[in-house]
């Protein structure tokens, strides 16, 4: 990739990410005041769930803009981990937040008196309005994900993509209680939303524990490279293929097994295309290939 088109995708990236931040953050501040008029537990829970986006596409944005710096004399495998760090935090946030949501619901169902909703119709178009955004900078993070390749824009918009389900839940608990008067549904929404909440967390922090104990990366990736290893012109086998993930990144050792009379040129030359072919077929990953003599020990 020439240093223009890399440029460019750092730039398509990086508005991604902003439009991430700028969303997220009018959607938090339309659902406060939402959440003032109505009171709706499910609209609390679509606000957590805002609030979450909120950070984790600060983060995201960070991510993308720290991705760029190369590795320096403290860090010679970069920054990513950072990643790692940050999801965490953003998992604990989550099932604390779920937690309180959770329980209000419950205690709500449990209420002698079911509460009564207010201004209904003003918390569904702010609703509408928040699928509205979002369906956008889903569509325009589809783009730059595809183009970049970025691997924290796909996440990003997958994590927005499941969002839309808590926005379609409130929406469904105020129409009902709009035109039944039933607000108990709202607590049985909120409560839902709070269990799909508590199982993102899960997913999330364990990723990010993964990582940060150096976990190896995905087999198909594993098998991939070495696949693609073992049928490379002039490598005569190889082993000691070891992986591990920091964030976005994967990290690769490989050793290959080379012809012993080669020359020194030619075995850097089989080395060094080798190592392009991995970036290619895996452009998250970062390659060091160890180069032996087959058939010595």
């Amino acid at each position: 990739m020439s240093n223009e088109a890399e440029k460019s995708g750092v730039r398509l990236a990086v508005s991604a990410g902003f439009a991430s931040v700028l969303v997220a953050g009018i959607l938090v501040a339309l659902k406060l005041w939402a959440l003032a008029e109505t009171g709706a537990l499910s609209i609390a829970a679509s606000l957590a769930d805002s609030a979450l986006d909120l950070m984790m596409s600060l983060g995201a944005a960070a991510a993308i803009i720290y991705a760029a710096r190369p590795a320096d004399e403290d860090h010679a495998f970069g920054h990513t981990s950072a990643e790692d760090l940050a999801a965490l935090a953003q998992s604990a946030f989550i099932l604390a937040s779920s937690g309180v949501i959770g329980w209000s619901a419950i205690r709500r169902l449990m209420a002698d008196t079911p509460p009564q909703l207010a201004s209904e119709g003003r918390g569904l178009l702010v609703m509408v309005a928040s699928i509205l955004l979002t369906l956008g900078l889903v569509w325009w993070q589809g783009r730059v994900a595809r183009r970049t390749g970025s691997k924290v824009v796909a996440a990003d918009r997958l994590h927005y993509l499941g969002d839309l389900l808590p926005s379609l839940g409130a929406i469904a608990a105020l129409w009902i209680s709009s035109r039944y008067g039933i607000g108990s549904i709202d607590a049985v929404v909120a409560l839902g939303a709070a269990a799909v909440m508590v199982i993102g967390a899960l997913h999330i922090g364990k990723d990010a524990w993964d990582a940060l104990m150096d976990r190896t990366a995905d087999p198909g990736i594993v098998e991939g490279i070495g696949k693609i290893a073992a049928a490379w012109p002039g490598v005569r086998g190889y082993h000691d293929l070891k992986t591990r993930t920091a964030g976005s990144r994967v990290f690769v050792n490989l050793h290959i097994e080379l012809d012993g009379d080669q020359s020194l040129r030619q075995a850097h030359d089989i080395g060094a295309a080798l190592r392009r072919a991995i970036l290619a077929a895996y452009p998250q990953t970062d390659v060091i290939i160890h180069k032996d003599v087959h058939g010595r020990p």
